[in-house]
């Protein structure tokens, strides 16, 4: 119940009012584009993993089938699965995805939990700020080095780390943005009931 609760305040922190004079929905026009933007990311993910389908069933036909192998559609395939870690690992950063162990915070309420929340987003952006500066560096000295079989420069490969540690400084901003707004005494303990089931599936 008290993770409903917590969704609920987050969701509320963010400007989502509608057009009650519209007919459509989403009706305005920042609905809009947020879902216009959100699918066009979904689609975009999609078609990596699609494509990465695809490139291992050929490999796989040519192999079995004609003896035979295509080199880069293995690069690709690898390049690809590099694309969907990271622009996956941004999906997940937006639409809270990503693994989080709770069990403790779940015991603690008021401004403690307020704080602990507060605390572990900063070390996640502070980590993230670490991949971006690392990703920055490692794409500067790549981009005079190109892959065997496709002849791709690997700094169009390796880019998508810093990319992807970017946005998830954004996001956590905004998330950190939004604890601070929210007052502390909507931060409340999580039902006895709901943290012993959580340890019965535990052990």
């Amino acid at each position: 119940m008290q993770s409903v609760i917590d969704r609920f305040l987050r969701y509320v922190s963010f400007d989502t009012m509608s057009d009650e004079f519209s007919e459509t929905c989403p009706s305005s026009a920042k609905q809009k584009a947020n879902a216009a933007g959100a699918f066009a990311f979904q689609i975009f993910c999609a078609s990596i993993f699609l494509g990465i389908i695809g490139l291992v069933f050929f490999n796989a036909v040519l192999r079995y089938c004609f003896n035979s192998g295509y080199p880069p559609s293995e690069e690709w395939a690898r390049f690809l699965f590099i694309y969907v870690t990271f622009f996956g690992a941004i999906e997940a950063f937006y639409r809270k995805k990503h693994i989080a162990v709770e069990l403790v915070v779940d015991m603690l309420e008021g401004n403690c939990r307020k704080m602990v929340n507060i605390i572990a987003i900063l070390l996640s952006i502070s980590a993230l700020a670490l991949l971006l500066q690392g990703g920055i560096i490692y794409v500067l000295q790549t981009m005079d080095t190109y892959a065997v079989a496709t002849h791709v420069n690997m700094a169009l490969i390796n880019c998508t780390l810093p990319i992807m540690a970017a946005a998830g400084i954004v996001l956590q901003l905004r998330d950190l943005i939004a604890l601070i707004r929210t007052p502390a005494s909507a931060f409340k303990k999580a039902d006895p009931m709901d943290v012993e089931a959580i340890l019965e599936k535990a052990s």
